[in-house]
């Protein structure tokens, strides 16, 4: 007791925590690769911040450890004064309701419909009887076609999911993370079997929908330019250590060259307007 009130004063002496603390944070898998070694990182609200790196870099283990998808080795992931680490399975349950996932390969279940996927956003918050039976809330429903609706996906309720695009699976992707109505987004690779055009049109709406709703987005993406169009901030990894951290105007040859090797990164970089409207 006498320790958390004095984490309480330290808190307290120095200000409220960020919303996401990342401290030491270290992966080791079994065999001994070190896939994050000693990262340490804080996310604001309501920053859009991205994660760079080669394939192997550690940022897909990042994002999974935050949420414990993957158990940390050691140190400390903290969301406000909650540290995630260590939690019991039904505290870490209460937390995942906090954390809003969006994943590379979108995880709908392709037999249902856009609006049972959207609403399966809110099985953590409805009860055991009512998520079984997928019984939702009114309130709940006309979220849902809110979502829909500000996704561009409006008139898709009854569509399975199996019938959608690829753009139109993420975008179903993420209104079904909003409907957590989260603290944080984790974003792993929403564009990666995306075409380019499609891919900046979701990381439009991924930025506009954390500005809009003041919630920060951890991203994990390999591609710089659009990490440089729509994020904040950019975090590179190298070998699961932080090697930037810093806006998107700094990712010079130079920084890129220490986070992905020797290259000409002249038009990586460069900076292009887009003004297309989604669809």
């Amino acid at each position: 007791m006498e320790g958390l009130e004095a984490e309480s004063r330290r808190a307290t002496a120095v200000g409220p925590r960020p919303l996401l603390t990342v401290e030491a944070l270290t992966k080791v898998y079994p065999g001994g690769q070190r896939a994050l070694d000693d990262v340490t990182l804080a996310v604001e609200r309501p920053e859009v911040v991205a994660i760079i790196g080669s394939s192997g870099a550690g940022k897909s283990t990042l994002i999974r450890c935050i949420n414990r998808l993957v158990e940390p080795t050691a140190g400390h992931i903290r969301l406000g004064e909650l540290d995630l680490v260590g939690l019991s399975r039904r505290e870490l349950r209460r937390a995942r309701r906090r954390i809003g996932m969006i994943f590379q390969e979108f995880n709908l279940v392709e037999r249902l419909t856009v609006m049972e996927n959207v609403l399966s956003g809110r099985l953590g918050s409805v009860g055991f009887f009512a998520s079984l039976v997928r019984r939702f809330p009114p309130q709940d429903i006309t979220g849902a076609y809110g979502l829909l609706d500000r996704v561009g996906l409006a008139g898709y309720q009854d569509t399975r999911a199996d019938a959608l695009s690829g753009g139109q699976r993420q975008r179903v992707g993420i209104a079904r993370a909003l409907m957590q109505n989260p603290d944080l987004l984790l974003v792993d690779e929403p564009t990666a079997s995306l075409d380019p055009k499609t891919a900046r049109q979701i990381m439009r709406l991924i930025r506009e929908l954390a500005t809009e709703r003041h919630r920060p987005a951890l991203v994990n993406i390999h591609d710089v330019a659009l990490a440089q169009a729509f994020s904040d901030r950019v975090i590179g990894l190298k070998s699961g250590q932080v090697v930037f951290d810093g806006p998107p105007t700094a990712l010079t040859p130079a920084v890129l060259t220490d986070i992905y090797g020797e290259e000409d990164w002249s038009q990586t970089i460069r900076r292009s307007d887009d003004d297309e409207a989604p669809p």
